[in-house]
């Protein structure tokens, strides 16, 4: 293509094609598989075991655990507040570029959180579409799930229910836990789609896209990190504001 003054340039590259990008928005999600290298894999697990040996020891202001009879789902919020790694996770260009071929080239993050499965009693995540818990409009997040681990159905992998982003629904929370929203009873799971994936793998899925993870009942544990990302101008329509630009929520890639 040529520029104003004459000089040419390179096309812009695409992380996504056509194809992939028409089948996340006809069934709210994408399998997308490995983009991290081994060694860069490898940080990543340390600096996460780093986390939660610090979050299991009492010592991490983001850290929540989730009771379901008796297995856990630990998780640590905000990761990219407290590790410089998972700081520069998020403007990760093999991610991004991914994010902008789906909302565009202006991008801020919304928040992120380690999903850690621990093995043998990793608690499952119940059917749940995500803005059902955040209540932003306009509801275009996507989100980034990155595994850490090799992740099949026996240990955690994203299982989605395809084309159900196109409406919001009505979520209960769950009656011993009234920290979790359930739409089990409400969920047809013989239509749900297991996405198995490599460590080092991710799957991308809109923020009205039901989906569960099934507990971890395998002796490997399952280590997960997801990013959420918004278009700058989102408003939080549980908080009644738009949600500014600031070091928790800071704007990830601008192009003018």
């Amino acid at each position: 293509m040529q520029t104003a003054n004459g000089n040419s340039e390179p096309a812009q590259r695409k992380a996504l094609t056509e194809e992939q990008v028409n089948r996340f928005w006809t069934e709210g999600y994408l399998g997308i598989g490995k983009i991290l290298e081994d060694d860069e894999i490898e940080l990543l697990r340390r600096e996460y075991d780093h986390e939660f040996e610090l979050a299991n020891s009492g010592r991490h202001p983001r850290f929540r655990s989730h009771a379901i009879g008796d297995t856990r789902m630990l998780q640590i919020m905000q990761m990219c507040e407290y590790n410089i790694h998972f700081r520069r996770l998020l403007y990760d260009d093999r991610i991004l570029d991914l994010i902008e071929d789906l909302i565009g080239p202006n991008i801020q993050l919304f928040h992120d959180q380690a999903l850690f499965k621990p093995a043998r009693h990793g608690a499952p995540a119940l059917w749940h579409q995500d803005n059902a818990y955040w209540k932003c409009s306009p509801p275009n997040l996507v989100s980034c799930w990155l595994t850490l681990d090799d992740v099949d159905v026996r240990n955690g992998a994203m299982q989605f229910l395809p084309g159900t982003h196109f409406r919001s629904q009505e979520h209960e929370r769950l009656a011993d836990n009234n920290a979790l929203l359930d739409l089990s009873d409400q969920v047809d799971d013989s239509k749900a789609v297991v996405v198995p994936l490599p460590a080092g793998g991710v799957t991308l899925h809109h923020c009205q896209t039901l989906h569960y993870t099934a507990p971890n009942e395998t002796d490997r544990q399952r280590r997960a990190f997801a990013i959420h990302f918004m278009n700058p101008g989102t408003r939080s329509l549980r908080e009644m504001k738009y949600l500014e630009v600031s070091f928790e929520q800071p704007v990830l890639r601008m192009r003018v």
